[in-house]
């Protein structure tokens, strides 16, 4: 891969991965029309690390105290276990420690909740994503029901759902929605806030849980593809190429998390649902005028 197609890559990753377009999608319609050749689901992975970059930068505040509530919650559940053997041992009821005790502890609990599926449907269907990013008509019809995903979020009413009043049974659906959308063509933000707003979620936080619970995936994904690591001859050009790609997918993804704040808060979705339809029609014309 040469240095050009990695910019153009991560470019396309950054803008296409918060904007509800699909990042995985266009990356596909990228490879097929231009014959790139490529390692596999491993740039993917390294693109998304760039992504991943941009939340923390936009998110960190956040970020920190989830990982310091995540922290408190294993000690409490710790103290709790030792509570309930100490209990045991000494025939009494002692109290136990309440473990969701604010905002942002049950944060990281809806988090957990949502991973888990996603997890079980991205796990299985690795290989049919990975077969259908090659396959032209498959972006192309993902992309179609991008848009009607889009212009569905659009007529959604204002939430007022925060943390406190989030559902689990919101959460996992939610995880599922985030594990069906990785399919090339249906966008993960544009799918997950969509989801969000269906469950009543306020906009503005439909936007950060959107984007924050894709961490945990974004960071099994590359644990399960360290492997290809052994499977990829590398070069340091190579190398080199695939870290400016996720440098600029960083830069770019920044700035597009912005705008996404803006974008769902005025409802102004419908635009890329035109946009959506319109590449996944094209997309799904060249398909049959190929065949």
């Amino acid at each position: 891969m040469s240095l050009l197609e990695a910019i153009v890559m991560g470019f396309i990753q950054g803008i296409t991965e918060f904007l509800p377009v699909s990042s995985s999608g266009h990356l596909a319609l990228f490879r097929i029309a231009f014959d790139i050749k490529e390692a596999g689901l491993l740039f993917d992975v390294i693109l998304h690390l760039g992504t991943l970059i941009a939340i923390f930068a936009v998110y960190y505040k956040d970020i920190w105290k989830l990982i310091t509530c995540g922290i408190g919650i294993v000690i409490d559940v710790c103290k709790n276990i030792g509570i309930f053997f100490s209990n045991i041992a000494n025939k009494k009821k002692g109290g136990y420690i309440r473990i969701v005790s604010s905002g942002y502890r049950k944060f990281v609990m809806l988090i957990i909740v949502s991973t888990i599926p996603t997890a079980v449907i991205g796990f299985i269907a690795r290989d049919i994503v990975e077969m259908a990013a090659k396959v032209l008509i498959v972006p192309g019809i993902c992309l179609i029901l991008t848009s009607i995903l889009l212009l569905i979020s659009d007529h959604c009413n204002n939430g007022e759902k925060l943390p406190k009043q989030v559902t689990y049974s919101n959460a996992f659906m939610i995880g599922i929605a985030q594990g069906i959308a990785t399919l090339p063509g249906l966008s993960r933000s544009g799918t997950t806030i969509t989801a969000c707003l269906l469950s009543g979620f306020n906009r503005k936080f439909a936007v950060k849980y959107s984007f924050i619970m894709s961490i945990p995936v974004v960071l099994g994904s590359v644990i399960l593809e360290l492997g290809d690591f052994s499977a990829v001859s590398w070069t340091g050009g190579e190398l080199a190429n695939y870290i400016v790609g996720m440098l600029v997918a960083a830069v770019v993804g920044y700035i597009c998390i912005k705008a996404m704040l803006y974008v769902v808060k005025q409802k102004k979705f419908t635009y890329f649902a035109i946009y959506c339809f319109i590449v996944g029609a094209i997309s799904v014309g060249v398909y049959f005028y190929r065949v």
